[in-house]
């Protein structure tokens, strides 16, 4: 397991060059460990890699903090959609948020990084295909939003974050959820997960969500 998801990575790495992107910022994988363990985990940190995320607060409270207690260069992404009850922990083990998608979490955010001084860095979750099930503002509310959130809150936000619908070409919503953030001047953009990332990197994403690429299918969700 150890050699491989390392050459899996590595291979990840090899593509994004070779697609020779002119994005200002380096494009940083994510590597989405949900469901996996530690000793899945452990070869990819011990190669070097820090960028991982997970989508449930509680498994990645029991599986990180010790791990990033013992290497503090670690990032841990927030990925799934955030519940304001689980922010408290929530604020303590992750670094990055991808999911904020309301006022009422972005102020909760805000408090829970006031009341044990820490700084996040966040992603405003953009929903463009108006799915029901799936998290995020529609795009018509991203710019007195993203106003509130920088100005009103100070919290930091990168940039956008959006999952195209699932089946469909991802190239028209990947093209808009750029062009969006370009408009609003934002720097990063998270976008583009194992099928369709070479895809999201053509249209300046800098965070992209790899889990299947790199540790296999997952047994469940």
């Amino acid at each position: 397991m150890s050699d491989k998801t390392i050459n899996k990575l590595i291979l990840i790495q090899e593509n994004i060059k070779k697609l020779n992107i002119k994005n200002e910022t380096l494009p940083q994988i994510i590597c989405i460990s949900k469901t996996f363990g530690l000793s899945q985990i452990s070869p990819l940190i011990d190669y070097g890699h820090i960028h991982f995320g997970e989508n449930k607060v509680q498994e990645a409270e029991q599986k990180w903090l010790d791990a990033k207690n013992k290497n503090k260069n670690i990032k841990l992404h927030m990925v799934g959609r955030l519940q304001t009850n689980k922010v408290k922990k929530a604020v303590q083990i992750f670094d990055f948020i991808h999911s904020v998608d309301s006022k009422k979490l972005a102020e909760t955010l805000k408090k829970r990084e006031d009341e044990i001084n820490k700084k996040l860095s966040y992603f405003i979750q953009i929903n463009l295909g108006n799915e029901s099930q799936k998290g995020g503002i529609n795009k018509n509310e991203t710019k007195d939003f993203l106003i509130y959130c920088k100005n009103d809150l100070k919290i930091n936000v990168l940039g956008l974050m959006a999952i195209p619908p699932f089946n469909q070409s991802p190239e028209k919503y990947f093209s808009e959820i750029s062009d969006l953030n370009s408009k609003l001047g934002l720097k990063h953009l998270s976008l583009g997960m194992s099928n369709d990332y070479t895809i999201a990197l053509k249209y300046q994403s800098t965070f992209i969500r790899i889990g299947s690429a790199i540790f296999g299918e997952r047994k469940f969700n």
